[in-house]
């Protein structure tokens, strides 16, 4: 029998909660005078949607798409406020997807708490940055995905596309195509249905991420979806190499540490005195060649990198933010002040003049401001609950592997990956702590009743999906 949903009368409480996260983000709408753009990111994103090419260097264009769609209005206000009712939009799939798996209204509203309420996530939402349409894709994939017992053809081709426009939004999320295939083809359900299901999502998300590199590749010579891998995982290794046993051919010995020692990896990036930097040209036309010395790093030092990505995921857990790099100021509340835009580039200027002539640095706006300042949210909601959600998340995984281990595995690989490729940054760990909310729920979960078994009509009476072709249980 297939799950249904509780009447409208149910959901009275995740109403009320919604509405307060939506005078949460009006609030914040008043609270500031305009969108925050960061340099250089935000500009890079909004010269894209101008001139529909794909950088050559760490952006891909999937957020610029969304951009373009909302040019015609000449507001990057109105990109905020766009990107304030999607974070509504993924507390809502949260909920929905929770309550479809038999959880009490009250468990799913709170998964979909921290999403909702966080101000570190309404302040992505008010920014131009693409982090806000990558959560929304992601969950909005699961959604799909965990939506009935059986996956069908036409949900799996629907969830991988969602995931390939996520891959193309950001890069580090492209494997997540192929946990996904990886939970279709495990599934307890006929081989031919999994193998159907798994071909559609791959498919759909292949096609997508094969024709954007063909596209890149028209400008920039190379089939990829960036150019900026092979700079990244350098940087990383910039924290352990020891040239003397990686022992890198002629080459590849320009790119060995120089003696410039920086506190965090991502650092070496953009710090002209890496070694990297010191090379002539663009450090971006060298990036096949720090791929190159950070693959035969990684090789001849595998538990020095370990060591590196193990301490520095650990930081997303402390109970107190750590300030990674130190010339960061990690913090999870809305500020008061004023944030004005570079000068002298002109990058700006030509954004200000062909998407919205009203580009400006951000300010706050009283007596809105105060009240936001005033607005509380415990760092360790966001760091060391974090762990605990994981660990309750990986528990559920283990013991009741079904309902819990996909959105699982993309927690832990969202939260993994960009550490592992480049650095820890506080902003990099937000996309994994929804789904990592919804794998907790998953995990902690009375199991579901049946109709006609007595319980009170405040639970969730929905039936788990027994039922599958050939007789065999959906997961």
């Amino acid at each position: 029998m297939a799950p249904t949903l509780a009447g409208p009368r149910d959901h009275g409480l995740f109403g009320c909660v919604l509405a307060l996260a939506a005078a949460l983000r009006v609030l914040v709408m008043l609270g500031y005078d305009t969108a925050r753009l960061y340099w250089y990111d935000s500009f890079t994103y909004l010269n894209t949607a101008v001139h529909l090419r794909p950088q050559g260097a760490f952006h891909p264009a999937g957020y610029s798409w969304f951009l373009w769609a909302l040019r015609p209005f000449r507001s990057v206000e109105l990109v905020a406020g766009v990107q304030h009712a999607m974070g509504l939009a993924v507390g809502v799939m949260i909920y929905l997807l929770l309550r479809r798996r038999s959880l009490p209204a009250w468990g799913a509203a709170l998964a979909a708490a921290p999403v909702l309420f966080d101000p570190a996530f309404v302040r992505l939402e008010h920014a131009v940055l693409s982090d806000t349409q990558v959560i929304f894709l992601l969950v909005a994939a699961l959604l799909v995905l965990m939506w009935r017992g059986e996956v069908s053809t036409r949900a799996a081709a629907v969830a991988g596309a969602l995931l390939a426009l996520a891959g193309l939004t950001r890069t580090a999320t492209v494997p997540l195509l192929g946990l996904a295939a990886l939970y279709l083809l495990l599934r307890r359900t006929a081989w031919q249905a999994r193998w159907r299901a798994t071909l559609a999502l791959v498919a759909a998300g292949a096609l997508p991420l094969a024709a954007y590199a063909g596209w890149y590749a028209q400008h920039h010579g190379r089939f990829a979806l960036s150019g900026s891998d092979g700079v990244a995982l350098w940087a990383r290794t910039m924290t352990f190499a020891d040239c003397s046993v990686i022992k890198p051919p002629a080459d590849q010995a320009a790119l060995c540490p120089n003696g410039t020692v920086l506190d965090a990896a991502s650092e070496y990036v953009w710090d002209p005195r890496a070694s990297l930097n010191r090379l002539p040209g663009d450090r971006f036309t060298h990036n096949d060649l720090a791929r190159a010395f950070a693959l035969r790093a990684i090789a001849a030092q595998p538990l020095d990198y370990l060591r590196e990505v193990v301490r520095d995921t650990s930081l997303a857990f402390t109970w107190e933010p750590v300030a990674h790099p130190k010339r960061m100021s990690p913090t999870t509340a809305f500020q008061r002040g004023s944030w004005p835009l570079p000068s002298g580039q002109p990058l700006v200027d030509q954004v200000r003049k062909e998407y919205d002539p009203d580009i400006r640095g951000m300010r706050s706006v009283e007596p809105f401001a105060s009240i936001l300042a005033a607005y509380p949210y415990p760092w360790f909601l966001h760091g060391t609950l974090f762990g605990v959600l994981l660990l309750a998340g990986g528990a559920g995984a283990v013991l009741r592997p079904r309902p819990a281990l996909l959105p699982w595995s993309f927690a832990v690989f969202l939260l993994v990956a960009p550490v592992a490729a480049l650095d820890f940054d506080h902003r990099y760990v937000l996309p994994a702590i929804p789904v990592a909310c919804v794998a907790a729920a998953l995990a902690v979960r009375r199991p579901a009743p049946r109709r006609g078994s007595g319980y009170p009509r405040g639970y969730d009476h929905v039936a788990r999906p027994e039922a599958s072709v050939n007789g065999s249980r959906a997961s």
